[in-house]
Order: structure tokens, then sequence, then C-alpha cells
């Protein structure tokens, strides 16, 4: 697939690298490299990317996109996701097609996990 013309790299602001970091490997495996101490780059996420020092945290409230993960068991991502520090900002809900929650990591940024598995469905 060509990637001319496709979104490439996501870029989030932190208030705070190490806690953002942290979480991040933790509940998803992602790996950083530092780029000066005002920015990190991430990759092992399904997209590369990165976060920018900033004082303001990406949140819907306030128009911002929200990024949506997927999940084949949204009650282990959800469970994982607060061991390793993550706030539930919305729990788990329904909605035609499937199930999702959202959630805010250690600096503020928000962001969703869904899944098209009913409750019940084996995985």
């Amino acid at each position: 697939m060509s990637k001319h013309e496709k979104i490439d790299y996501l870029e989030f602001p932190s208030r705070d690298f190490a806690a953002s970091k942290a979480f991040f490997s933790a509940a998803f495996g992602w790996t950083f490299s530092d780029y000066g101490p005002k920015y990190t780059a991430f990759s092992n996420a399904g997209i590369d990317g990165g976060f920018y020092s900033a004082d303001q945290a990406s949140i819907t409230a306030d128009g911002s996109a929200l990024v949506v993960f997927y999940s084949d068991n949204l009650e282990a991502t959800q469970d994982k996701i607060e061991r390793a520090g993550g706030l539930i900002l919305k729990p788990i809900f329904s909605f035609p097609g499937g199930r999702r929650f959202h959630f805010a990591e250690p600096a503020g940024n928000e962001f969703a996990v869904w899944s098209d598995q009913a409750l019940d469905d084996p995985i």
C-alpha cells in the first residue's frame, strides 16, 4: 500500500515525558527515543509518533481528535491501563457495533479503546 497522502505520524503534548513513557511502555509495549529535553519519539504503536513538551493535554472536551485503540479483550486492556497508571474517564459502554471506554494517560491526554467483541463472546 502506498504511503502517499496517508497518515504517517502522530504527535501529542506531554506535561511529563517520564510518566507518559512509563505508562505507554507498561500498558502497550511502546519504545521511545529522546531527541533533546523537549521531544521523545515512540514506535511499536501501530503508527509512529512522538510527545512534545507542553502544558496542555489533548482532550475531546477541548475539541481534540480522539485516538482509538482496538482490543480483542476490552476488560483485560482496561485492567492493563489501570495497572500502568491510566485513569478511566468513561467506563465501558456499548454502542452500535461494539463497546469502548475512554482513559487518560498520566500526562492527561485522552484516548479510547474499542472492541467489536460482545461481553460474552469467546476470545
